[in-house]
C-alpha cells in the first residue's frame, strides 16, 4: 500500500515538472517575439513624409532704401562779435527782423580815433601841398633831388598810417555780412564788450541746409545732386532737399559719412536746429528675385536654399543682396520660377522626395 502512495506522488511531481517546462518554454517564446530580434533582423518602418510650404520665384521691385537721422541747419549763421574792446554807443539789432548786408549792427566808441584819423589827414594835405612846391623848386635847382623824395616817402607814410587807422575804426563797427534774419540780442547801450561777448545771431531765414549721415557702405551711392526726402519729428509730411557736398572721408569712431543738402521745400514749419528722419531712395531693381527671409540655410561655407526640382529636394548655395524685413535678394544660385521651400527644412533630406502643403508666389 505504502509503496502504490509514493509511485502516484512521484508520477505527480513528473507531471508537474513538465507543465512547469511548457510554460517556460511558451512564456520565452512569445517574449522572443514581443522584445526581440534576431542579431542580423533589420526593423522595415519608413518614416511618414512631413509636407512643407514652398514659394516660388518670381522678378520683382526691389527698392533699396535707407532711414537716418539728421538736422536742419541754416545755410548761413554767424555768432555776432566784435575785434576789439570798447563800449557800445550804438545798437541797430531789431531781433527777428531781416537786414540787408553791409547794415551797421553795432557801433563801439571810436572819438578817439577819429580824431586820431583827422589829424592824419591834415598831417598829409600840408606834406603834400609842401610836395608841390618844392617840385618846383627842383626845377630851379631850389632843393636836391634827396630832400624831394624824402618828402614823397613822407607822405605815403602817412597815407598808410590813415588806412590803419580807418581799418581801426571799421573794428568798431560790426556790419551785417550777409542778409539774414537777426535774433536775440545780448547787449545794451552802454555795455562794455571785448571779443569773447556775444552781441547776437544772425540766420539766413528762408534757406535751409540739411546734414546727416550715412554708413560707410553707402558712402559710394550717395551722389551730388540725388533727391532726398525727409519729415520732422512730429508729423509724416515729407519735404525735398537736393544733395550738393559730402565729406569725402569716413568718419573713425562711428564709421559714417557726413552728407550735405539743399532744402527744396518751403514751409514756416521748418527751423535752423529741427531733428528729422532722412529718407534716402539708393537704387531700384524690377527685377530682383526676393524669397523669404527662412528659406535661408547658414552653413560654414555660405548660405543655402532648398530648391525643388521635380518634387526631389536640392540643395544649393546661394549669395544674397538686400534684406528687408520679410524679404531677402537672392543674386546667385536660383533662376524665375524656381520653386523654394520655406518650411521644414530641418527634415529635408538631399535627393528626398517633398510633399507640398502649400506653395505660393507671394511674400
Amino acid at each position: 500500500m505504502i509503496y502504490r502512495l509514493n509511485d502516484n506522488i512521484f508520477k505527480m511531481k513528473k507531471k508537474t515538472t513538465i507543465w512547469i517546462a511548457l510554460i517556460f518554454i511558451a512564456l520565452t517564446i512569445i517574449l522572443l517575439k514581443i522584445g526581440f530580434t534576431k542579431p542580423n533582423e533589420k526593423v522595415n518602418k519608413e518614416r511618414p513624409q512631413r509636407e512643407v510650404d514652398a514659394y516660388i520665384v518670381h522678378p520683382s521691385l526691389l527698392i533699396n532704401d535707407i532711414s537716418v537721422s539728421g538736422s536742419l541747419q541754416a545755410f548761413e549763421s554767424v555768432e555776432l562779435k566784435t575785434e576789439v574792446s570798447g563800449r557800445v554807443v550804438e545798437i541797430n539789432l531789431s531781433e527777428g527782423e531781416f537786414v540787408k548786408k553791409g547794415t551797421l549792427l553795432v557801433k563801439l566808441f571810436n572819438d578817439d580815433l577819429q580824431a586820431e584819423l583827422n589829424k592824419l589827414k591834415s598831417q598829409l594835405a600840408i606834406q603834400e601841398q609842401i610836395y608841390k612846391r618844392q617840385k618846383e623848386l627842383l626845377t630851379v635847382d631850389g632843393i636836391t633831388q634827396n630832400e624831394y623824395e624824402q618828402n614823397g616817402l613822407t607822405i605815403s607814410a602817412l597815407k598808410a598810417d590813415i588806412e590803419v587807422q580807418k581799418a581801426m575804426i571799421r573794428k568798431t563797427e560790426i556790419l551785417a555780412p550777409f542778409d539774414g534774419m537777426i535774433g536775440l540780442r545780448n547787449i545794451s547801450v552802454g555795455a562794455i564788450v571785448n571779443s569773447s561777448t556775444l552781441l547776437a545771431t544772425i540766420r539766413t531765414g528762408n534757406k535751409l541746409k540739411l546734414d546727416f549721415f550715412v554708413p560707410e557702405k553707402y558712402s559710394s551711392e550717395i551722389k551730388k545732386g540725388m533727391n532726398v526726402k525727409f519729415s520732422l519729428s512730429n508729423n509724416d509730411e515729407l519735404y525735398d532737399a537736393t544733395v550738393f557736398a559730402t565729406e569725402r572721408g569716413i568718419e573713425d569712431a562711428t564709421r559714417n559719412m557726413k552728407v550735405r543738402a539743399i532744402v527744396k521745400s518751403n514751409s514756416n514749419e521748418l527751423i535752423a536746429g529741427n531733428f528729422v528722419n532722412v529718407k534716402l531712395r539708393l537704387s531700384e531693381n524690377n527685377n530682383a528675385l526676393m524669397i523669404p527671409t527662412q528659406a535661408l540655410i547658414p552653413q560654414d561655407n555660405g548660405t543655402m536654399v532648398v530648391v525643388s526640382r521635380n518634387s526631389i529636394a536640392k540643395f544649393v548655395l546661394v549669395k544674397t543682396g538686400i534684406r528687408k524685413s520679410a524679404a531677402i535678394e537672392i543674386t546667385e544660385g536660383i533662376q524665375k520660377g524656381d520653386t523654394i521651400v520655406t518650411s521644414g527644412l530641418l527634415f529635408v533630406k538631399e535627393n528626398g522626395k517633398l510633399i507640398f502643403s502649400n506653395i505660393t508666389d507671394s511674400i
